[in-house]
């Protein structure tokens, strides 16, 4: 949450900051300005399948059809753009192994683990109070349906 909406490159001969060696760190990311690189990252963790596979991945590495069935209800096509965005934005590695078949594993970067464990206290955190959001629904539904 940057102070300006800014997310080119710093000019030559400007290191980003310490440790810097991509020539981004010195550059402020707003996640809510609009055309801000910041918010497709920021979707590709936080969809629901990003956030599922996210989840899934930090029990270990899988396989792309044992993910699948982790993650259940995601379809072959959406959980394979999922890791495809999720392994470009450094959060996914995808290692492939050249066999026959191939033997492709996932698991998550050291930028990915740290994703997945706050993504994970959102979801433990959603899962204690969904009684208190199953009663708002039905406190809800109730008032809606008494209009």
């Amino acid at each position: 949450m940057g102070s300006h909406a800014t997310d080119t490159p710093p000019a030559d001969g400007d290191t980003g900051g310490p440790g810097s060696d991509d020539g981004f760190a010195g550059v402020l990311f707003d996640v809510f300005a609009g055309r801000c690189t910041s918010r497709e990252a920021l979707g590709h963790i936080t969809g629901r399948w990003g956030i599922l596979a996210l989840g899934a991945l930090s029990e270990g590495t899988y396989r792309f059809n044992a993910l699948r069935r982790r993650v259940d209800g995601v379809s072959e096509k959406m959980l394979a753009q999922t890791l495809q965005a999720l392994e470009r934005d450094g959060f996914v590695l995808r290692k492939a192994e050249p066999t026959i078949p191939p033997r492709v594993e996932y698991s998550l970067t050291p930028l990915g683990r740290e994703a997945a464990e706050r993504l994970l206290n959102v979801i433990e955190w959603l899962e204690a109070n969904m009684p208190e959001v199953m009663a708002a629904r039905a406190r809800y539904d109730q008032a809606k349906s008494a209009r």
